[in-house]
């Protein structure tokens, strides 16, 4: 039988040694890194990867794309979606930073802790994303506005960059997601006030919500943290937290070791869907949703 082999895409100047080690352990004989690539070069990279083997082992090659840019991942997803040509197709995989199965994983935990407690699913739920131009958050929004939450993407230094952000999402994926500023206490404390889901995706070492701000939120159902590296995003939620009392006001946290085990698992599983299924794989951040949805 032919070689699983996976070529991995980054316009960094170094591949993720996590997506590396992820990938080697989910089955892949061999693992080639393509890094500094451009975007008008995905296509020509898709091709020579796909063309260089016979159409029964196309299906055993697989094209990772990485980096830290979300929209740009999936700008590079879509180049590669369509250089492809039957029957040569190859398997394709989109998650920037990890934020893809990141982002995944958190909406995966929220969701299921939300249901178990409060009940309900998504739908419906109003969601402050803290951290929302970074990878996971701007990731996690687009999630959970298609799943038909009501999303505001929140802005550390003023309006500006997540009314972007929002103005990109839609452009892409059809949703309506709401800017707003939380550059000070006040600011988040009023937004927190008209909250039933709080996600923290900021970046590694900054406290975004502290107790006060948890304990004046009286409609706050679950905070979610993704930042593992002390001070937590959220006060007062523990790594392992999955579903801890959180505050006065019978809301419940879940910390980043509880999501980083759902999101291990889901990029992990994704890259043996490549190694294993009888047809050509496009994954992104859809698909991690359904299959964290599985493994929360």
């Amino acid at each position: 039988m032919a070689k699983t082999i996976l070529h991995m895409l980054t316009p960094l100047a170094h591949m993720s040694p996590f997506d590396v080690n992820m990938a080697a352990d989910a089955g892949f004989d061999v693992l080639a890194t393509h890094t500094n690539v451009k975007l008008e070069e995905v296509e020509a990279l898709t091709q020579d990867a796909m063309f260089s083997r016979s159409p029964r082992d196309a299906v055993r090659t697989g094209l990772f794309i990485a980096g830290k840019d979300a929209f740009l991942a999936l700008d590079m997803l879509d180049k590669a979606k369509a250089a492809l040509l039957k029957p040569f197709e190859i398997s394709l995989f989109a998650d920037p930073a990890g934020s893809f199965t990141t982002a995944a994983a958190m909406l995966a935990v929220v969701e299921k802790t939300s249901a178990a407690i409060f009940g309900g699913k998504l739908s419906g739920a109003r969601i402050a994303i803290f951290g929302a131009t970074g990878v996971v958050g701007t990731a996690a929004g687009v999630i959970g506005a298609l799943e038909g939450a009501h999303v505001t993407f929140v802005g550390h230094n003023g309006v500006e960059r997540v009314r972007r952000t929002a103005a990109e999402a839609k452009r892409r994926f059809g949703v309506e997601i709401v800017p707003a500023d939380g550059a000070t206490p006040e600011a988040r404390a009023a937004l927190l006030a008209g909250t039933d889901i709080a996600l923290c995706a900021a970046r590694a070492g900054v406290q975004v919500l502290d107790a006060a701000a948890i304990a004046g939120a009286k409609t706050l159902r679950v905070a979610a943290d993704v930042n593992a590296v002390p001070p937590l995003g959220v006060e007062g939620i523990a790594l392992h937290a999955n579903g801890e009392p959180l505050g006065p006001n019978g809301a419940v946290g879940i910390g980043a070791l509880a999501i980083g085990n759902v999101k291990y698992r889901t990029e992990s599983g994704l890259f043996k869907q490549m190694t294993e299924a009888p047809k050509a794989l496009k994954l992104d951040f859809r698909q991690a949703f359904e299959l964290a949805r599985t493994l929360a």
